[in-house]
């Protein structure tokens, strides 16, 4: 069997699976959060603890009411999206038209209140959730195993993020979307109800979490911390591909996971840093993101 540089293929191709599981939940939680920066000018800092949300929605579903992985695959989203409509109406519309600082410090308290009280409820140690039976085992490619269930999340990454992006690029009810954010007043007065369009986007976006969260759930612990640790470096992913830009978000976290996953391969002490350094040589670069535009 030939080697890379010294790297059995098993080595290699299992960290680019790595990568691309990681890059799977990058691409989706950045891209809700570029549909909630792009479309409101909102950063949700809370973002990480509704996709811990969703994971938990999951669990409970299963536990509490034997609702199993596939119908939670649809509830969860829905529910951890009801509750980003409730904080839409109730909180974020109250500062819509101050500066983003406020919004960062609204969601950044929601979040450590969401998280508190699920450490308080769960504790922090971890819930497992067991992987569907349709999708556990997997196939031998021969230079590498490739299990089913992670294969799935890397194939409903794709299908859901290039959704979103057909949906606002190329539809109506994106062209609706993005006039509404780039003229309110002038939009409202063609009849479009623009504050509810305010509030389905976020709560779309909020959605978006809640669904990484329940791809995420059988692959890591559910946990109250699940989200914190990933936030840092899906707003890094943000940045880099473009503060509100719809493809940036997508193209930008598949690579990433990849870089992340192949460093861990060649360069394991830089893996945790690889993506932040990356986001300061960008920054330096091209201050707008890969996929941003300048104002």
């Amino acid at each position: 069997m030939f080697e890379l540089l010294g790297i059995p293929p098993q080595a290699l191709f299992g960290q680019v699976l790595l990568g691309l599981i990681n890059g799977s939940f990058y691409a989706i939680l950045s891209l809700g959060l570029a549909v909630i920066f792009g479309l409101l000018n909102i950063i949700n800092f809370s973002h990480g603890a509704q996709y811990m949300m969703g994971a938990f929605v999951a669990w409970m579903c299963l536990n509490y009411l034997g609702i199993n992985y596939w119908a939670a695959l649809l509830l969860a989203p829905l529910i951890v999206g009801a509750t980003g409509v409730v904080i839409e109406r109730l909180l974020l519309k109250r500062i819509a038209h101050v500066d983003h600082l406020y919004g960062l410090l609204l969601t950044f308290g929601l979040a450590l209140i969401i998280q508190g009280l699920f450490r308080n409820s769960y504790g922090s140690s971890g819930l497992p959730y067991q992987i569907p039976a349709e999708l556990r085992g997997g196939i031998n490619l021969g230079f590498m195993f490739l299990p089913w269930y992670r294969g799935w999340v890397v194939v409903a990454s794709l299908v859901v993020c290039l959704s979103t992006w057909f949906l606002i690029e190329k539809t109506k009810l994106g062209a609706y979307l993005r006039a509404a954010t780039e003229n309110p007043t002038l939009t409202q007065a063609f009849g479009i109800n623009v504050p509810l369009l305010v509030t389905l986007t976020y709560g779309f976006g909020v959605a978006l979490a809640g669904f990484a969260g329940v791809l995420a759930a059988p692959i890591y612990s559910v946990n109250p911390n699940m989200g914190a640790d990933l936030i840092i470096v899906v707003f890094a992913v943000v940045v880099i591909g473009g503060m509100g830009s719809i493809l940036g978000a997508i193209v930008t976290g598949f690579s990433l996971g990849l870089i992340e996953g192949l460093t861990k391969v060649f360069y394991p002490e830089g893996s945790a840093t690889v993506i932040f350094i990356i986001m300061v040589l960008v920054l330096l670069v091209r201050p707008a993101g890969l996929f941003g535009r300048a104002a």
